[in-house]
């Protein structure tokens, strides 16, 4: 997710729990390729990662074939172990550009870049979504799998309907059947994902066990829980000192190249469930540095 699933974040998590596989916040191959040096070690903080993190894959976008394949092998001169393309952004600023959810329009293009990035020589995964305005799945899922990508996350609404409604994973049970029918169920067929309001990792289990798709992928249900993977309840102190790592973190990784103010959108994630805990992320949010934020949670401790 754009400026939540970040290094900083990503480190909080792996420091808690480990999940089977991390990916990147997406960056723009374009800017990747074509930004001038500064803009182009802004992007890179995108791509920062740990050891603890592997496997760790790269997130892109792009709407040019030949951009995306010099990303990613620039992702590949990194270290990272498989690049993910994105084809699921909804997000007006993505899909006017032909970026993201608007490849479901274009699958000719959409193929174009999976080739792409496959000259790489690392796995390639697709991460997208069940249609733009409609269910389009029969007709969209194919186009990908022709390719053979290592991974095809499924997000299981269309472009249309964001997160608004409830996601649909009979799609996801859809899409593996699709995939079984083009691929056959052999050793090195494309990975199904399924992705959209799983909550934890017993519902995520659940949800694959029903759907019979191969894993699911965590969102939103990160906000503010790095323990997911350890299947863990936090205690309140251990909340605020997990936010005061995530701060640390920010500030080391991050302080450079991004505004503190992105770091607010996980203040509610990590301050509430107890008594006081409005008050005191009203205080966190008229902060205006990293010192000031660990001055107030460390106050409370």
């Amino acid at each position: 997710m754009e400026d939540v699933t970040d290094a900083a974040f990503r480190r909080v998590i792996v420091a808690h729990s480990k999940p089977s596989v991390c990916f990147t916040e997406f960056a723009s191959a374009d800017g990747l390729v074509l930004a001038p040096e500064d803009g182009k070690q802004r992007l890179l903080k995108k791509l920062i990662y740990s050891e603890e993190e592997r496997p760790i894959v790269a997130q892109l976008f792009s709407a040019v074939p030949e951009r995306m394949e010099a990303a990613a092998h620039l992702v590949a001169e990194l270290g990272f172990d498989g690049v993910d393309i994105n084809m699921g952004c909804p997000v007006d600023a993505v899909t006017s550009t032909g970026c993201g959810a608007a490849l479901i329009k274009n699958p000719v293009l959409a193929r174009e870049l999976i080739r792409a990035a496959q000259k790489s020589r690392l796995p390639v995964s697709v991460k997208t979504r069940i249609g733009y305005n409609t269910d389009e799945l029969d007709t969209w899922l194919p186009e990908l799998l022709a390719e053979e990508p290592a991974a095809i996350t499924v997000h299981a609404r269309t472009r249309k309907e964001m997160s608004k409604v409830p996601a649909n994973w009979d799609a996801i049970a859809r899409a593996v059947h699709l995939r079984d029918m083009h691929q056959g169920v052999t050793l090195m067929h494309t990975l199904i994902l399924g992705n959209g309001d799983a909550t934890d990792l017993a519902d995520a289990r659940n949800k694959v066990k029903e759907s019979g798709c191969d894993g699911a992928m965590f969102g939103r249900a990160l906000y503010g829980n790095p323990w997911l993977f350890a299947e863990h309840v936090p205690s309140k102190d251990e909340k605020m000192a997990a936010l005061i790592e995530h701060i640390r973190f920010f500030e080391e990784l991050l302080g450079t190249s991004s505004n503190f103010a992105l770091m607010k959108k996980h203040f509610k994630a990590y301050i509430s469930g107890w008594d006081g805990a409005k008050a005191l992320r009203e205080q966190l949010m008229h902060t205006e540095t990293p010192a000031g934020a660990i001055a107030i949670l460390e106050g409370e401790e």
